[in-house]
């Protein structure tokens, strides 16, 4: 009997090492552990977990469950919505892959929440706190000097003592930073390491006190073991993949069009400085053929004087009755120039 148990117990462990599970980071499968209605506890505690604070009531009915394999519905935002205690919404967002306006985009989800609240006619009073939270599965521009977990709010930035509304609230969770905290018995290391790994030492061991992570656990190996959502995951990846390989090969084109822009600038600088360098070489060429044309008519001038003088001497030298052959040879003038 106790052989039998030990092959039992053998041939689970290598069903467990032969299945292959879906990584909880993909958020779709996030999406199936934390965001679908029956999930209330397990996403209670891991909310408990990152807020610090008592949760006692979850609603996760507003969810939009993306379990689709079109095409053109790939893509769409798979967050978790869920409403804590009746009066607060909180959306939860997870990022595999940096797309370079992190920021920028959890801001704009968190508004997106924030006002789709107020009603026509309603006052703004009525408006309800919204929480963010993102899950980055990579450092954070800016914020590699932050710990993992980072807690943000509008603060004075002067005096730093007075937070301005306690309606805004912003959790980021960088994924790659939990390596740094493994001796860290701070529960929330326990759901990040989930999220990386469900089946590592630290989630089993804990799964022994922390029942809601046993659930999630458990939800997990059970999607894992969904032929559909196994097919879904696959898509949700690899569009993921495309997206993120469409949207580098953006960046690098819009990089290498920016380089290109700025040769160009530089070139039309360097010819801009070219055609200054010909416009001054072409008015001292202007220069110079002026300067030629005055000496030109210097020239002229003095040859008709020169000639003039000798016309002058020839006629000297002939009423002196100089012979007109010895006149030729003195002045250079012809003998038809002399006679006349």
């Amino acid at each position: 009997m106790e052989q039998e148990s030990k092959t039992e117990q053998l041939e689970l462990e290598n069903q467990k090492q032969e299945r292959k599970i879906l990584s909880p980071k993909l958020d779709v499968v996030f999406q199936a552990i934390f965001g679908e209605t029956g999930s209330e506890k397990i996403t209670a505690r891991f909310l408990q977990s990152i807020l610090q604070r008592e949760i006692n009531e979850v609603d996760l009915s507003r969810n939009v469950i993306l379990r689709r394999e079109q095409v053109d519905d790939k893509l769409g935002i798979l967050d978790v919505m869920a409403k804590i205690n009746g009066k607060e919404n909180c959306n939860i967002e997870i990022q595999l892959v940096d797309k370079g306006n992190i920021v920028e985009r959890i801001l704009y989800y968190w508004a997106r929440v924030y006002a789709k609240e107020l009603k026509k006619g309603q006052d703004y009073e009525e408006l309800q706190k919204t929480i963010g939270i993102l899950i980055a599965n990579f450092e954070i521009q800016g914020l590699e000097e932050l710990g993992y977990h980072t807690n943000w709010k509008i603060i004075e930035e002067k005096e730093r003592k007075i937070v301005l509304t306690d309606k805004l609230e912003i959790h980021i969770l960088m994924l790659p930073k939990v390596a740094e905290k493994n001796e860290n018995q701070e529960e929330l290391i326990d759901w990040l390491t989930f999220l990386e790994n469900p089946n590592s030492e630290r989630v089993q061991e804990k799964m022994k006190e922390n029942e809601e992570l046993k659930k999630a656990v458990e939800k997990v190996n059970t999607i894992s073991d969904d032929e559909y959502m196994q097919r879904i995951a696959e898509l949700r990846k690899k569009a993921i993949l495309d997206d993120n390989t469409f949207k580098r090969h953006m960046r690098e084109a819009k990089e290498e069009l920016k380089e290109t822009k700025e040769e160009l600038k530089i070139q039309k600088r360097e010819l801009e400085g070219t055609k200054e360098e010909l416009e001054g070489t072409k008015e001292e060429l202007e220069g110079t053929k002026e300067e030629l044309e005055g000496t030109k008519e210097e020239l002229q001038v003095q040859k008709e004087k020169m000639k003039t003088e000798k016309l002058e001497m020839a006629k000297k030298l002939l009423k002196s009755g100089v012979a007109i052959e010895l006149i030729i040879n003195t002045t250079g003038l012809t003998k038809e120039e002399i006679m006349n």
